[in-house]
């Protein structure tokens, strides 16, 4: 009997050990290891101001497909030889995967082309060249332009002449929402200029023509979200000039634009699921660097939000996107 109750504890010594051994190491059952990957987003301002949505979709992604995203903004804004350094500085760094929201789209294409980055790179916008092997997600510029365009068409009275605000053709994707509205503007027989930002006073200037003699009002379409922000806020400090402005549209929209629309400084904007746009890069980077994931053209489609599209439940997460 002695004999016996000694194996009986030596067995139960054993089970405790074994369920130790079980429960805080990976002696006999190995855990499979879970592999972080990381990814570089790089933009083309010096903030985040238009990126809350992106950044709400990219910090989903990257719990669920383990991502390890670094969010880097410029120290100039849209320095384009700036942009490439630090591309070139995260990949020297280590990062697996590089989404980058391009200054001069063109130009970065050409330089990635000659850097041969050997790591997967995902372009935010739309690429100048459709026969790029680069992956790209966002929205079709020429269809935002035409969507402002046929908006501002069917309210502008067409005696008014139509100011075109951008940061300048080579931006982001500035030069195919320019050729979405002029199409518009041309067929409908619509006198428009287009003014390129020189310096921060240049769309106040424009706006200011408005007094002068022989001036009288304007319309206008911002083609850049940024373009749209700085209008809007010349249009907020001077009440004046908002009854001079027959209407203002932009491509673009952010929590402040938002609500410069529901106050009726903003007549419309386009707007596109920013939030898809961060979750899909990360996702379809994860996807490139396990190999799994082919190039492609994703494109979000963009729409047109007024005053009354603002209070639609249909569009609410769209606007107003919740992790």
């Amino acid at each position: 009997m002695l004999n016996k109750g000694k194996i009986l504890w030596c067995i139960w010594a054993g089970i405790l050990v074994l369920l130790f051994l079980m429960s805080s190491t990976d002696l006999i059952i190995k855990e499979k290891k879970i592999e972080v990957y990381p990814i570089s987003v790089i933009i083309e301002g010096d903030n985040d101001d238009y990126y809350v949505n992106f950044k709400k979709g990219m910090d989903q992604a990257a719990v669920e497909f383990h991502g390890d995203v670094s969010f880097i903004t410029l120290y100039a804004d849209h320095d384009q030889a700036q942009q490439m350094e630090l591309v070139k500085r995260e990949i020297r760094d280590g990062t697996r995967a590089v989404i980058l929201a391009p200054v001069k789209p063109e130009e970065a294409v050409r330089k990635l082309e000659d850097m041969n980055p050997g790591c997967p790179v995902i372009l935010l916008g739309q690429s100048p060249d459709e026969g790029t092997a680069l992956d790209t997600i966002g929205a079709d510029g020429r269809e935002i332009g035409r969507l402002l365009g046929e908006a501002a068409a069917s309210q502008a009275p067409r005696d008014v002449p139509v100011y075109l605000f951008c940061r300048g053709l080579d931006y982001g994707d500035s030069a195919q929402v320019y050729e979405g509205v002029r199409t518009v503007l041309d067929e409908k027989g619509y006198h428009y200029r287009l003014i390129e930002r020189k310096n921060q006073d240049t769309y106040r200037q424009a706006i200011q023509e408005t007094d002068a003699p022989g001036g009288g009002r304007i319309t206008i379409i911002a083609l850049d979200v940024q373009s749209l922000d700085q209008a809007t806020r010349i249009l907020e400090e001077n009440t004046i000039y908002q009854g001079r402005v027959a209407g203002l549209y932009g491509a673009g929209s952010t929590t402040s634009l938002l609500r410069a629309l529901d106050k009726g400084i903003i007549t419309g904007m386009t707007a596109y699921n920013q939030f898809d746009e961060g979750y899909l890069s990360v996702k379809q980077a994860v996807e490139a660097i396990q190999g799994t994931h082919r190039k492609q053209q994703t494109v979000l489609e963009a729409i047109y939000v007024d005053e009354d599209r603002l209070r639609d439940k249909t569009y609410e997460k769209m606007l107003y996107p919740i992790e």
